[in-house]
């Protein structure tokens, strides 16, 4: 059985190109190497441009654009994960970092929530409150790229910055860290399956534990034969 995901490009709408929707430039690159560039949609339901890719790397993968300003994306998240069936733990969040310079990225799953934040805003803390809040629960499962985009030089303000576009120079960087990032996206959710399948095998220890469950709770549901013996 395929795993569902759900892969969010955080970013501003109408503000494609920032370095604050970075996140959005990574789904782009994404949707082409999964050769579904051409099919983004609307959908007004989770108030985001989304992709339905069947048998991504043996999953069923949901991109999603939001199309709220950033400061509630995770309005669209908690939507798109009920609306397609992705659990919190299987939500995959792509935003930008600027603690990390331009050309590194890197995964993290839990913890707490570091992001960009412009003044009054932390984005991924509301994305992971919002979904948390929705689910009734209180720690944060969602798995995290990072995407470096660097801190600005001088006296520049954070907010200009992360806000402004990439120079010429950024986007030729650029252009290896989008190919980078999907290798990345990809290869964590293959091992993400990969461990997903060897817990539900029997032979395993965790799959062992959850069959033997299963038959004792087949084995409570089962009438219980009572015969009478004659007696002589």
């Amino acid at each position: 059985q395929c795993s569902s995901w759900d892969v969010v490009g955080l970013g501003n709408l109408g503000m494609e190109g920032t370095r604050h929707s970075v996140g959005m430039a990574v789904l782009g690159a994404l949707a082409a190497r999964l050769d579904a560039a051409e099919r983004w949609r609307g959908d007004k339901h989770v108030s985001g441009e989304v992709i339905v890719v069947s048998e991504a790397q043996h999953a069923h993968v949901v991109l999603l654009r939001p199309r709220l300003p950033m400061n509630v994306n995770g309005v669209s998240v908690v939507k798109a994960a009920g609306k397609y069936g992705v659990r919190p733990e299987d939500v995959v969040l792509v935003h930008d970092e600027l603690d990390k310079p331009l050309g590194k990225i890197s995964i993290k799953h839990g913890g707490s929530a570091r992001s960009v934040e412009l003044p009054g805003e932390n984005i991924v803390e509301k994305c992971l409150k919002c979904t948390k809040k929705h689910n009734n629960e209180t720690e944060d499962a969602m798995m995290r790229l990072r995407v470096g985009i660097g801190r600005p030089a001088g006296k520049s303000s954070v907010e200009r910055h992360v806000l402004g576009r990439f120079s010429s120079e950024e986007r030729k960087v650029l252009d290896s860290v989008l190919v980078q990032s999907v290798d990345l996206l990809l290869s964590q959710l293959a091992l993400q399956d990969d461990a997903r399948q060897d817990a539900q095998s029997p032979a395993s220890p965790a799959g062992g534990r959850r069959a033997a469950q299963e038959r004792e709770e087949e084995d409570k549901r089962k009438p219980v034969n009572m015969e009478k013996q004659a007696l002589h």
